[in-house]
C-alpha cells in the first residue's frame, strides 16, 4: 500500500553487528555539540524508547548511536522534522536516507535500525507535517511543497552536515531507498536535486501524483452509482483474478518467461482478458459478473480517459493485480477504490477537497475528468509531480538509479513505471550507463505476493556505484508459504524476461537466463497529462 516505506526485500540487510559497543563520554560530547550547533537535540545511547516497529518484526540490536532529532524551517509556514542516526563505531562511510509512505509523517525507526545495525549513518524525515491524511495541506501550501519535494532535500542537507561534523569527514557515498511515495521522493531527488545522492533505489513510484489520485477516483466513479452504491463488491476480485490467470497464464513458461505452473502472470502486458467472458448467463452469482459489473471492469482495465478527446488521463490496472495473493495479503484493487473508513467516499477525498480545489464541500459526483484534471494540474503538478525525463545532471555527475516495480501491483500500475522509463530513453537515448528498470512478476505493491518479491537491490546499487558493476539482473526470491514453495528467480533488466534453460532446478534462479524481449506496447497519456 502507499503507506509502505520500502521493502525489506530491496534492502536484504541481515547479520546485525556492533552490539556491545562501549559508551564513551567523548563521543557523547561530540554528539551533543554537533546537534546543538544545528538547533537539534541528541541522545547518545544503544537503547531508545518509543521506536516504531512493524507488528511481528524484531527490532535489530542497535549499536551505540548518536541519535539527532531536529526541525528545519527554511521558509515561513514550513516545519520539517528529521532524524539522523550516527553509529559511534564501525561507520561504513555511507549515508543512507530512507523514504516515506503515502501522506504519512511516520519515520520508520525499524528501517533506520536495519541500516544503522550494519554501520550506515541513516536519515529520514516526517515530510514537513504530522499525520497521514492530506488534510494537512488545508490552507497550507508550504506543507504541500514540503511533502512534494522540499522536506527530503532539506533533510539530506542536514544529514550530510551532521555526518561531516560528527565523523570529521563527509560520507564516501550517499544512498537513497524508497518505494511508493518513497519511490516518488526518489525520482524527485534525481530530477530536482541531482547532487544529493550517488545511488538511488526507487520502487513503484507514485510519481505522477495528481493522475495516480485521478486513477483511484476513476475506479470509484466507475464502480459506484451516483448515490454511492457499489456496483461490484470486493469479493468478486478473487474470481476475476483467478479467471485472468486461467486465461493468460498459458503464456507462462514460453515467451512470457518463468514456468508454466507459476501462480502469477509473467507478462501481464500481453494479457488481453475480456471481462465479457465472466458475464452471467442469468441472475447475479458468485461465479459471474452482471452486465454493469462487466462494463465497470472494462473501464477499470482501460483507465481514466478524457471523454471528449479520448485521451488517456492515467493508466488502468494490469491483469493479474485485481486480488494479488501471497503473503502479505493485500485486498487488491479494493484498497483504493473507496475510502476504507467510509466506503461511500473515494479514497483520498481530502486530496481533492483541500489540495486540488480548496473546497471542503467538494463532491465526487461533480468531478469532471475532462475539465478538472487541468485545474488540478495547473495548481499542483509543478509542485508534487515528478515527471521530468531529463536526468542529464544526475547522469553527468555519475549518479546511478535502480527502478523496480511489481507486475501484480494493485496500487500503482506498473505501466506508469514502464512509461516513465521509455520516455526517459526517448529523451536521453540509451540509459543503461546510469538508469535501469526491473519489473518483478507476481510482486504486489513494493513487497509480497506469489512472485519472487524478495530482492537484493541495495547490494546491486552499491556495487554499481562503488565498483562500476552494472546490474543486468537482480535475484528475487519468495520465502514460501504452505501454498507456495520457496524459490528464486532472476529479475531481468527491462525488457528482458527470465527464460528457463530447460535443465537444472526450476526453483533456482541459476536455472534461468535473461533473454531479450521487445518493449511492451503502452498507450501513453496525452501530453497535457504528463506534467
Amino acid at each position: 500500500m502507499l503507506c509502505r516505506i520500502f521493502t525489506v526485500a530491496a534492502v536484504a540487510l541481515t547479520g546485525f553487528v556492533f552490539a556491545g559497543t562501549t559508551l564513551r563520554a567523548e563521543d557523547a560530547a561530540v554528539c551533543q555539540q554537533v546537534a546543538a550547533d544545528r538547533g537539534a537535540t541528541a541522545t547518545f545511547a544503544d537503547r531508545f524508547d518509543g521506536l516504531s516497529v512493524p507488528p511481528g518484526a524484531p527490532m535489530p540490536v542497535l549499536p551505540v548511536l548518536c541519535r539527532i532529532q531536529g526541525v528545519d524551517a527554511p521558509v515561513p509556514g514550513s516545519r520539517i522534522g528529521y532524524e539522523v542516526w550516527l553509529p559511534a563505531d564501525g561507520w561504513n562511510g555511507r549515508l543512507q536516507v530512507i523514504g516515506n509512505g503515502g501522506y504519512s509523517s511516520a519515520i520508520s525507526h525499524y528501517f533506520m535500525a536495519l541500516y544503522a545495525a550494519r554501520g550506515y549513518a541513516v536519515a529520514a524525515t516526517d515530510t514537513g507535517h504530522t499525520g497521514d491524511d492530506p488534510v494537512f495541506g488545508k490552507d497550507n501550501p508550504e506543507a504541500i511543497t514540503d511533502w512534494g519535494h522540499r522536506a527530503m532535500h532539506r533533510t539530506v542537507l542536514q544529514a550530510k552536515a551532521l555526518v561531516r561534523a560528527f565523523y570529521g569527514k563527509p560520507a564516501d557515498h550517499s544512498y537513497y531507498a524508497g518505494c511508493s511515495t518513497g519511490g516518488h521522493q526518489g525520482l524527485m531527488e534525481v530530477q530536482r536535486y541531482p547532487d544529493d545522492f550517488d545511488g538511488v533505489l526507487v520502487g513503484a513510484p507514485g510519481h505522477n501524483r495528481t493522475h495516480l489520485n485521478a486513477g483511484f477516483l476513476w475506479q470509484f466513479v466507475q464502480n459506484h452509482t451516483p448515490d454511492g452504491a457499489a456496483i461490484m463488491p470486493p469479493g468478486k476480485l478473487t474470481l476475476i483474478s483467478r479467471r485472468v490467470l486461467e486465461s493468460c497464464g498459458a503464456a507462462n513458461g514460453g515467451e512470457a518467461g518463468g514456468l508454466a505452473g507459476d501462480p502469477f502472470l509473467n507478462d501481464p502486458f500481453a494479457c488481453h482478458f475480456k471481462p465479457a467472458a465472466l458475464a452471467c448467463a442469468g441472475e447475479d452469482g458468485a461465479d459471474c459478473l452482471t452486465a454493469p459489473q462487466v462494463a465497470t471492469l472494462e473501464k477499470m482495465y482501460d483507465g481514466a480517459r478524457n471523454s471528449a478527446t479520448g485521451e488517456r488521463i492515467y493508466f488502468g490496472f494490469l491483469p493479474g493485480s485485481e486480488a494479488a495473493g501471497g503473503p502479505p495479503q493485500l485486498p487488491g484493487w479494493s484498497l483504493y477504490w473507496a475510502d476504507p473508513a467510509n466506503p461511500a467516499m473515494p479514497a483520498r477525498a481530502n486530496f481533492w477537497k483541500y489540495w486540488a480545489f480548496g473546497d471542503p464541500d467538494w463532491r465526487w459526483q461533480d468531478f469532471d475528468f475532462d475539465r478538472d484534471m487541468k485545474t488540478t494540474d495547473d495548481r499542483l503538478a509543478g509542485t508534487i509531480n515528478a515527471m521530468s525525463v531529463d536526468l542529464r545532471a544526475f547522469r553527468d555527475r555519475g549518479g546511478k538509479l535502480i527502478h523496480y516495480h511489481g507486475l501484480a501491483d494493485p496500487v500503482v500500475p506498473a505501466s506508469d513505471s514502464v512509461s516513465y522509463f521509455m520516455r526517459t530513453q526517448d529523451t536521453m537515448g540509451l540509459t543503461d550507463a546510469f538508469y535501469r528498470l526491473f519489473l518483478v512478476p507476481g510482486m504486489q505493491h513494493c513487497y509480497g505476493g506469489p512472485g519472487p518479491f524478495d530482492l537484493n537491490a541495495q547490494a546491486a546499487l552499491e556495487a554499481w556505484v562503488e565498483q562500476g558493476v552494472a546490474p543486468a539482473r537482480l535475484v528475487g526470491s519468495n520465502p514460501g508459504t504452505k501454498d507456495i514453495a520457496t524459490f528464486s528467480r532472476p529479475i531481468c533488466q527491462f525488457p528482458a524476461k527470465a527464460i528457463y534453460r530447460g535443465t537444472g532446478d526450476p526453483e533456482s534462479a541459476d536455472s534461468f537466463t535473461c533473454s531479450p524481449a521487445p518493449m511492451p506496447e503502452i498507450e501513453e497519456p496525452g501530453a497535457d497529462y504528463l506534467r
